[in-house]
């Protein structure tokens, strides 16, 4: 048999300012490549049992099913150059084994978003920006012939009586489809992948998202066991943020995390991982966040973490970090560090136990200690904007002081955001609880000076 060819065409180069002419000039040919396609798949359904090979993974069958491929190619009467024929060979491979179009997307590391608005419009972020590619589905129908093989896979099922689906894909990647009658335009699809290999400290600092010195202050607050809230808007990196936050945790703590759709990928050996469930067709079985966290109380964890407070399990965290189980951390939706506690509120008054504002607010500011905001600017980058300390209550607010900040200054030219990390020349009350803990930061730590040019 022949061997699987390792050169891939990946026609994902993004679409200049002139995308949409491009598309229509791809487009030329793109009837009669489709039509192609489907006669290849039709002669491969005669020839391979397509049912049974396309749930083995192994390489050998893959390279097998390419080799009948390549010769129903070959002797198509429709003249084609070489790269035409390896091209046309690949997506049908591609729609046996994998998503069709879309796998030489999934295959590139560098995109961690794909957006499918139908089947015409397929973008991708690459780097925090979002860019135009070039990947056409033949049509709705071949579109929600992909989305049904990504649910299925899940055993999930999207149709008009379930026409929204959040699942999990195998890789950890999260999908969202939403179809008509809601979608009003064809299927809509969206992927948020997840590299392989966590981003670590040292990746963070060589992006410039935080400072040493900010980093050293997050890794003595985790060790100290000091309670900690990453906030933050969607995509702005506040998972990647929690990943590296845990990583400081030490290997013989008993960690339970609690997420939506599992997305950390900690190291320690003692974790106990668990995921929500959604109903089943019949509406029932939901398990939802706030049992979680109700139950992990009874699995004897040194720390909890939850991956994002998005109702009323927000008031048995808090719970949860003023009755013993310090150094907890979990990240939650909002702009800023005031509106972050703000959220939280909100979410703790879902629980509908009638307790007052200020009690509430009581319970944050004794169980929070920290809140890391966490930005994505128009140019991309994420940063850590604020490192704020919650220092008690006055009266009914919870009161507040920055120790770090990102000042941005203004946009480059090229459209990069200026800006410099500054501290604010503040002590946090928390140096009392590190240094008790055993960690000492320099008496200049906090000086008030510009951290980086």
């Amino acid at each position: 048999m022949g061997e699987l060819n390792q050169l891939r065409l990946t026609p994902t180069a993004p679409a200049s300012s002139n995308g949409d002419e491009q598309k229509k000039r791809a487009g030329l040919d793109f009837k009669v490549h489709q039509e192609l396609k489907t006669t290849i798949h039709r002669d491969l359904l005669n020839k391979v049992d397509l049912e049974r090979v396309a749930t083995v993974r192994d390489e050998r069958t893959r390279r097998q099913v390419l080799v009948v491929i390549q010769e129903l190619v070959a002797n198509l009467k429709t003249p084609l150059s070489g790269p035409e024929k390896e091209r046309l060979s690949l997506e049908v491979l591609d729609e046996v084994f994998g998503l069709g179009p879309l796998e030489p997307l999934l295959q590139d590391p560098t995109i961690s978003d794909i957006l499918v608005n139908g089947y015409k419009d397929v973008f991708v972020e690459r780097a925090g920006m979002l860019e135009e590619t070039r990947i056409m589905f033949k049509d709705n129908a071949h579109l929600s012939h992909i989305i049904d093989k990504i649910v299925s896979a899940v055993g999930r099922r999207v149709d008009e009586s379930s026409p929204m689906v959040d699942a999990r894909l195998a890789d950890g990647s999260r999908v969202n489809v939403v179809i008509p009658p809601l979608a009003v335009d064809g299927p809509h699809l969206s992927i948020r992948r997840f590299g392989t290999v966590p981003i670590t400290e040292e990746d963070l600092l060589a992006n410039e998202a935080l400072t040493p010195a900010m980093l050293e202050l997050l890794r003595g607050a985790v060790k100290a066991r000091l309670n900690i809230v990453v906030s933050g808007g969607t995509g702005a990196g506040k998972t990647t943020l929690l990943n590296v936050l845990s990583g400081f945790i030490p290997n013989n703590e008993r960690i339970v995390t609690i997420e939506d759709s599992a997305e950390l990928q900690l190291k320690q050996r003692h974790v106990v991982r668990l995921e929500c469930r959604p109903a089943n067709v019949e509406g029932k079985g939901a398990v939802m966040q706030r049992q979680l966290v109700i139950n992990s109380l009874r699995m004897r964890p040194n720390r909890i973490i939850v991956g994002e407070v998005r109702g009323e399990e927000s008031l048995d965290m808090l719970q949860a970090m003023n009755t013993g189980h310090d150094g907890s951390l979990t990240t939650v939706h909002a702009n800023s560090p005031r509106d972050a506690i703000a959220r939280m509120e909100t979410m703790a008054l879902m629980a509908n136990l009638n307790l007052p504002e200020k009690a509430i607010r009581a319970q944050i500011a004794s169980a929070v200690t920290l809140v890391l905001q966490v930005s994505r600017f128009n140019d991309g980058t994420r940063r850590v904007t604020h490192i704020t300390e919650i220092t008690g209550m006055e009266d009914e607010v919870v009161s507040m002081q920055d120790v770090f900040l990102f000042d941005k200054q203004g946009v480059s030219p090229d459209g990069r955001v200026l800006g410099n990390f500054v501290a604010t020349g503040i002590r946090p009350k928390c140096a009392e609880k590190l240094a008790a803990s055993g960690i000492s930061l320099p008496t200049d730590f906090f000086k008030s000076v510009k951290l980086w040019n």
